[in-house]
């Protein structure tokens, strides 16, 4: 259930029907905009009388959500979420953000040079895995805190935030001094323990889409996060699992509009792991820009063909330089600023 309040409410008023959901056994959730006040019901509503509400002092119109997903849906913060981040770079606003790094931090001479690049390039965002989730036991598993170390030292070096996958709750507070956003992936999308620990962290969380997972799904597991209070969520679409062998997954460039419309958070494309192959990068990081994604998560690497990780999918630093330039004509033609 959501109550728009008034533009002109009190915070007394605001208080008073709080106080009154909260004696009818549901969890409130506030989120203020520049306009209005919205406050969504979590819980038993079912048999809520909504006309009580509607009768109270500053409400202004009272509806039930029909969506299983109460807090990620639009009708929570019409106006869009909007993430801000300690470099003073944001994702959800009107420009586009470029988050780019190696699919693993593997030495200090090699996160160096991504971060350089990455600012010079108009980047605000380092990405890196120190934790690394492998199909194979025997690959390369990541340098964990020590990694998170450098990608720390080389992003503060160049005034960029950085983002890096957690992969079990053991790991959340040891990261903490060293990530600006936690990242969810693929195969954690529905690990709801996880995703409620993320929920108490006031932390960004970026969320990646599962590989068979539907949208309503991607927006049900962001919904552990969001109960917890944590509403810094960033949706990914990182292609799913289907027939098609051409590509390593089928990134789902409607995802982006739809998510976009079903929902408030800020929706980021991944056009690496969306396609596995890294002569179809390019061409999916401005399909996603011009389908309306608010960020792209681009993997990079010095030398490319030799990272440990995802190589056949990594970009070359030049070849990363060149994209950025090319997105900047489709981001200002979508209205966008990159």
């Amino acid at each position: 259930m959501i109550v728009a309040m008034q533009e002109n409410a009190t915070e007394e008023q605001i208080d008073a029907v709080i106080e009154v959901m909260e004696e009818c056994g549901v969890d409130v959730h506030r989120t203020t905009g520049a306009m209005q006040t919205i406050l969504a019901a979590v819980g038993p509503t079912a048999g809520l009388d909504i006309t009580k509400f509607e009768v109270l002092p500053g409400v202004m119109h009272v509806h039930r959500i029909s969506s299983p997903y109460k807090l990620a849906g639009r009708a929570f913060r019409p106006q869009g979420t909007v993430i801000e981040f300690p470099n003073g770079a944001s994702i959800g606003g009107a420009q586009v953000a470029i988050i780019a790094g190696p699919c693993a931090i593997e030495n200090r001479e090699q996160i160096f040079a991504i971060a350089k690049c990455v600012n010079a390039a108009g980047g605000s965002f380092l990405r890196g895995g120190a934790f690394k989730p492998r199909t194979s036991p025997y690959s390369f598993q990541g340098l964990g805190i020590d990694g998170l170390k450098l990608m720390r030292e080389a992003a503060d070096a160049h005034g960029l935030a950085t983002v890096s996958e957690v992969m079990e709750i053991a790991q959340i507070e040891p990261m903490l001094p060293y990530v600006d956003c936690f990242q969810v992936g693929a195969r954690n999308m529905q690990n709801f323990n996880l995703l409620r620990e993320l929920g108490q962290v006031r932390k960004p969380v970026l969320l990646k889409r599962g590989i068979a997972a539907t949208i309503e799904e991607l927006l049900m597991s962001s919904e552990y996060i969001l109960s917890g209070g944590n509403y810094q969520v960033i949706l990914c679409e990182r292609g799913i699992r289907t027939y098609e062998t051409s590509t390593r997954n089928t990134m789902d460039i409607a995802a982006i509009p739809v998510l976009k419309k079903l929902s408030h958070l800020p929706v980021v494309g991944d056009p690496s792991h969306g396609t596995g192959r890294r002569d179809m990068v390019a061409p999916m990081a401005k399909a996603a820009v011009a389908a309306g994604c608010d960020a792209l998560l681009i993997e990079i690497h010095p030398n490319a063909d030799k990272s440990v990780s995802d190589a056949a999918q990594t970009l070359y630093l030049e070849q990363f330089e060149k994209l950025v330039g090319e997105l900047q004509v489709i981001a200002q033609a979508v209205g966008r600023t990159l």
